[in-house]
């Protein structure tokens, strides 16, 4: 028989919280923030929210709860020790483009285990992910493709017509050069 958990209003309510964040991200990196001065967490926060991602420290209990309903019961047993959560809520790449940075000058947070796409990833896959073109830069890349046969269809169409028009110009200004023919003779 399933056990149902009681969560007091003020737990239910930051569930919620962490439970639309669930639905509504495109990726989630679990990370240990563990050793990161008040100082570098500021300055971290800073950097996600210029990439639009959103960073949360929760109790594990409320995101085991979170990610149980959303599904994503992979992450559960990486909810050990302090942990954080980066949603990135329009550029799923973002959180770890953002954290792989932010590691060059501080060495930390570790990725504990990753959320790309609904699907559950490995903490030493981020550095792939990372260089994993936007989904704005892949839709710019897909209008590429698609308008190169289309201009090259207009540079052939219009070449041809280009060609028509020489030919009619050059054939009337020929007969403008020969000499009036003289009617016939009866």
């Amino acid at each position: 028989m399933e056990q149902t958990r009681v969560i007091r209003p003020d737990k239910a309510e930051a569930v919620a919280l962490l439970s639309d964040k669930f639905a509504q991200a495109k990726s989630i990196f679990l990370t240990d923030f563990t050793g990161l001065t008040v100082a570098a967490v500021t300055n971290l926060r800073r950097n996600f929210r210029k990439s639009n991602v959103d960073y949360v420290v929760s109790k594990n209990t409320l995101v085991r709860i979170a990610a149980e309903k959303a599904g994503y019961d992979k992450l559960v047993p990486f909810l050990e020790g302090p942990t954080a959560l980066a949603f990135g809520m329009k550029d799923a790449g973002a959180p770890a483009k953002v954290i792989l940075d932010f590691i060059k000058t501080n060495q930390k947070p570790a990725i504990k285990a990753i959320i790309y796409e609904g699907q559950f990833f490995e903490a030493k896959q981020a550095e792939a992910i990372s260089k994993l073109p936007s989904r704005a830069e892949v839709l710019s890349q897909l209008a590429g493709v698609l308008n190169a046969p289309l201009t090259n269809l207009v540079g052939s169409l219009n070449a041809v017509l280009s060609s028509f028009v020489y030919a009619t110009k050059a054939y009337a200004d020929k007969r403008e050069q020969e000499p009036a023919a003289a009617p016939p003779a009866e």
